[in-house]
């Protein structure tokens, strides 16, 4: 491209943007369209880009374009950052709720979305794209660094309303101050009270990883930070439904092999436990593929790098499998991997896989080190 089409084409980016910031309900195709010199078809193109990069957000598929969690960061409120963004819809995916899940950010008093996971369910509760909470909000309750009494010691907000019952916790990249809220929707009438207990168990550890992959070494939302250094928990072995709950959670296995020359090989794969064996995947031209090929013996290890400091230990044999013998086929197994780690709207590499199946011989897990 020359430098004139370079800046024309910062010109019409700009000029959008602009365009769904003054918007306060967003702005249809044609109405872009019509204060935009610009194709249709490149139109399209820059709206996709600006959406995969949080700048522009689409509640539906043909719906009005709104502007996105970055672009209101513009206005003064907290931006969400690609690796929360990617951790959020990592975590969303792997808690496999049927309930809606979202992220909060702090904006004028107030929150404003800046992501959000769909549930599942037929009927579910779902924020507009760009929506703002109100200053008493729940999601605005735990974003202040100083809440009352009450919501520091339970750590969690909760409010119903005729439509929906919210939940929200802090995000505390410091450990002890909130930056961002993770927010749970479900509509009133599916809602019962003992639920609280089973969404606290699920989204407690979660606000507290989210936490830790920002930067967290502890997580204690409003509380002073220790005097010392954070001591790590009482080991203690994981009995096989916690190593199957921790095994359900995005983590990254390292899987060791034998080279043909007799070396240690260890390698990052994804890994995808069904209570029996681990299933990983591989891609064409893999060197560790080969290598167990030609030798099975390996062992993988599954860890967290922070409290409480779980970790799962694994030796046994792998095998390759036939498609027809991966659950779903190899086409769901990467959709499933895909998800997981990469959150609804990662894309996988183009290439061709295989799949290998890891059945153990010894399986152990603890948590903690002293």
């Amino acid at each position: 491209m020359t430098a004139e089409a370079d800046s024309t084409a910062v010109a019409r980016t700009l000029l959008v943007l602009e365009t769904l910031l003054e918007a306060s309900s967003g702005a249809e195709l044609p109405e872009l369209l019509a204060k935009v010199d610009i194709s249709r078809s490149a139109l399209y193109v820059l709206l996709n880009t600006l959406k995969a990069t949080g700048y522009v957000e689409q509640a539906e598929k043909r719906g009005r374009y709104r502007a996105g969690p970055r672009l209101l960061a513009w206005r003064g409120s907290a931006a969400l950052t690609p690796n929360l963004q990617t951790a959020f819809q990592q975590e969303a995916a792997a808690a496999g709720l049927r309930e809606t899940l979202a992220l909060a950010l702090p904006v004028g008093g107030g929150a404003a979305l800046g992501a959000q996971v769909e549930g599942t369910a037929r009927v579910r509760s779902v924020f507009p794209a760009g929506w703002r909470f109100a200053v008493e909000h729940v999601a605005a309750q735990v974003l202040d660094p100083a809440p009352r009494f009450k919501l520091r010691q339970a750590g969690y907000a909760l409010a119903r309303s005729d439509e929906s019952v919210e939940l929200a916790l802090p995000i505390c990249p410091d450990g002890q101050t909130p930056a961002a809220a993770l927010l749970l929707s479900v509509p009133a009438q599916r809602w019962k009270a003992p639920q609280l207990a089973e969404f606290l168990h699920v989204l407690r550890p979660m606000a507290a990883r989210l936490s830790y992959r920002q930067g967290a070494v502890r997580y204690a939302p409003w509380q002073a930070g220790p005097e010392g250094p954070v001591a790590a928990g009482r080991r203690r072995s994981l009995n096989r439904a916690a190593i199957a709950a921790f095994l359900a959670e995005p983590w990254i296995a390292r899987l060791a092999c034998v080279r043909p020359d007799g070396a240690p090989h260890v390698v990052p794969v994804w890994q995808e436990w069904d209570g029996a064996h681990f299933t990983v995947a591989a891609w064409q031209g893999s060197l560790w593929a080969d290598y167990i090929r030609a030798n099975p013996r390996v062992s993988l290890t599954v860890d967290e790098p922070w409290q409480p400091l779980r970790r799962v230990l694994v030796r046994g044999a792998a095998a390759p499998l036939r498609t027809s013998a991966v659950r779903g086929g190899l086409k769901a197994l990467m959709e499933r991997l895909r998800r997981r780690y990469l959150g609804p709207s990662g894309a996988l590499p183009a290439a061709e896989w295989q799949a290998f199946r890891i059945t153990p011989e010894t399986l152990s897990g603890w948590q903690g080190l002293a």
